[in-house]
């Protein structure tokens, strides 16, 4: 009998429960409903979630708009994701309340990086016609 073969892609599910979550979670921030200085200053937003396969752990990614004090957000944040879990869980109708754990969304910093490398004179001389190349 052949072994079923690993992937480490999400499966629909995590993605539909990571989607759902990200959701509950943007609205929670929105309504202002944690008390915390650093946090009701700043504007979230949630770009990811992603879920462990058993659903039991969401990984939160947060940046602040401008994304200034982001370490200490997603820091406040996890001082509070037992608030939050007991807020955001109950609209989910899950068996068990995923524990939610806050990070910095480095997403951005990453496409900035390559954008940047893409536009350097090193890739460009690669993009240019070559005039020994026939059209």
């Amino acid at each position: 009998m052949a072994k079923k073969a690993k992937t480490s892609a999400p499966s629909q599910r995590m993605l539909r429960v990571g989607e759902r979550v990200r959701h509950e979670i943007s609205a929670l921030l929105s309504r202002g409903e944690i008390i915390d200085p650093l946090i009701e200053t700043v504007t979230v937003t949630v770009p990811e979630v992603r879920m462990t396969p058993d659903l039991r752990i969401a990984n939160v990614y947060v940046m602040p708009l401008g994304g200034t004090n982001a370490e200490d957000v997603a820091k406040a944040l996890n001082a509070h994701a037992r608030f939050i879990r007991g807020r955001v869980t109950p609209a989910l109708d899950l068996k068990y309340a995923p524990e939610f754990r806050f990070f910095v969304d480095t997403t951005f910093d990453e496409y900035g990086r390559i954008d940047a490398l893409l536009r350097s004179e090193r890739v460009k001389r690669d993009l240019d016609p070559r005039d020994d190349e026939d059209n």
